[in-house]
C-alpha cells in the first residue's frame, strides 16, 4: 500500500503550511526562527514516533536556502560543510552507519565553529540514541523536542479543512474510514484525499465510501 500511496501522490513539496501543527506550536515556532536564520540557538533535534512528519519539517526548511537536506543514507561528500550553506539539515540520526556517524561528528564541529545552523532527527531522545558518545554529547547541544502525531480526531478535522480549502465534499463516513484502513501518517492521508478529489472530478461522481474503495481497488489491481 505504501508504493501505492507513492505512485498516485502528487509529488508537492513538503512546507510549514502543510504541516499540521497539532500540539506542536513550540518547536514550529522555533523552526520558523531557523529558517530566518534568527534564532540564538543554532542546534534543534526533534525526535518522535514514524511518520510524525519529522521529515516533512526538514524537508520544508530545505526550501530555506541555502540549506542542505541530508539523510543518515546520503553519501558521505552531504555531510561535508560548505560556507556557502548556513542550514544544515540531517534527518534519521538514529540510522547513522558507525562511517556516517564520524561524518556527522565534524559537521556538527563545522557548524559551530562557522555559527552556522543545525536541525536533527530521530526515533528517540538524544540521550538513547545508538551512536558514538561524542556525537551524541553533540545532539543535546542546544534544543530538543519531540513531535507529537495527531489525534485521530484531529486528523479528521485536518483533512475536513483540506477538503473545504479545496472545494470539495466529503461524504460523512469517508474521513472515518480512511484514517481506520489505510496509513495513518498526514502526509499518505492527504495524497488518498487529493487522488481522490481527482477521482471524482475523473468520473463525476461524488466523493463516498464507494468511490473511496473503487478507486482504492483500481489502484491495487493496477500493480497487480
Amino acid at each position: 500500500m505504501q508504493q501505492l500511496l507513492l505512485d498516485i501522490s502528487t509529488q508537492k513539496i513538503p512546507s510549514f503550511e502543510t504541516f499540521v501543527t497539532g500540539k506542536n506550536e513550540e518547536p514550529i515556532q522555533f523552526l520558523h526562527r531557523f529558517a530566518r536564520r534568527e534564532s540564538s540557538e543554532h542546534f534543534i533535534y526533534l525526535w518522535g514516533d514514524h511518520a510524525v512528519g519529522k521529515t516533512h519539517l526538514l524537508k520544508a526548511l530545505a526550501q530555506y536556502h541555502p540549506a542542505r537536506y541530508i539523510d543518515a543514507a546520503s553519501g558521505n561528500t552531504n555531510f561535508l560543510y560548505d560556507p556557502q550553506i548556513t542550514l544544515y539539515l540531517l534527518d534519521n540520526c538514529d540510522k547513522l552507519s558507525p562511517e556516517k556517524q564520524i561524518d556527522a561528528f565534524h559537521l556538527f564541529n563545522a557548524v559551530r565553529e562557522n555559527n552556522a545552523f543545525l536541525v536533527t532527527t530521530g526515533a528517540i531522545a538524544p540521550a538513547l540514541l545508538p551512536v558514538r558518545d561524542d556525537l551524541r554529547s553533540r545532539m543535546s547541544w542546544g534544543l530538543a523536542y519531540r513531535i507529537q502525531g495527531l489525534t485521530d480526531e484531529e486528523k479528521i478535522e485536518a483533512l475536513k479543512k483540506m477538503a473545504q480549502e479545496r472545494g470539495f465534499t466529503l461524504a460523512q463516513d469517508v474521513l472515518p474510514y480512511l484514517i481506520t484502513h489505510y496509513p495513518r501518517d498526514m502526509h499518505s492521508l492527504s495524497v488518498v484525499l487529493d487522488a481522490l478529489d481527482h477521482y471524482s472530478m475523473q468520473t463525476k461522481r461524488a466523493i463516498t465510501l464507494p468511490l473511496l474503495r473503487e478507486m482504492m481497488q483500481k489502484i491495487e489491481n493496477n500493480h497487480e
